[in-house]
């Protein structure tokens, strides 16, 4: 089995953008940077989001996406899939995201970072992909990838193993948080999860 690794850092500053007719600032460009990339607070140097109450902030500081993932849309869409496509700060090979616990902690680099949850496409990824059908899918695929907290400051590069950590017994994975917006049953287990996001604790509640 390949061991988990960091395949490149990604960064983008937020841009502006006519949309079928409507300004919109987004910082979903992303591409990959050389050399150690410092993480501070909740941003990697040269880094930004142009809306902090959806994207961004402290259960949304960081986002991975993985090649295999990526390997899955070439093989199904055709899509070619450079690191950084789809708005990730890092792009991951080795390890199933969705199948990431959460709260299970990450050591990569000098970080250790925290996986928060899955990500819920937004009307910004269709712009990514000029398409404005493309956020639906990517939710039905179930390729969620994942968000993380920083628990400690540090940096990162491209090769950098990926080493979990500190897996929580609850064994709620990213893979079962999107099944509990439709499911009441994995939505209960959701109250197990500590430091769970305000939106998930709703569905938690509504379960």
């Amino acid at each position: 089995m390949t061991q988990p690794r960091i395949v490149s850092v990604n960064v983008g500053a937020v841009r502006s953008l006519e949309w079928h007719g409507r300004h919109v600032t987004t910082g979903i460009w992303k591409s990959p940077v050389a050399g150690r990339i410092a993480l501070r607070g909740v941003n990697f140097a040269g880094d930004d989001q142009a809306d902090r109450r959806v994207h961004g902030g402290r259960n949304k500081a960081v986002y991975a996406y993985s090649v295999e993932d990526y390997a899955w849309w070439r093989d199904s869409e055709g899509i070619q899939t450079p690191p950084g496509l789809f708005g990730e700060n890092l792009t991951t090979e080795g390890i199933d995201l969705s199948s990431a616990v959460a709260g299970e902690r990450w050591h990569v680099g000098t970080l250790t970072l925290a996986v928060a949850q899955p990500r819920l496409p937004c009307f910004k990824l269709g712009i990514r992909m000029d398409d404005n059908e493309f956020p639906r899918r990517f939710q039905q695929a179930g390729r969620a990838g994942a968000y993380f907290r920083v628990i400690t400051e540090g940096d990162v590069g491209a090769g950098d193993e990926i080493r979990v950590a500190d897996v929580p017994a609850h064994g709620v994975t990213l893979h079962d948080m999107v099944l509990a917006l439709r499911d009441p049953a994995h939505a209960a287990r959701l109250g197990f999860v500590q430091n769970l996001p305000d939106f998930w604790r709703e569905v938690a509640e509504g379960a």
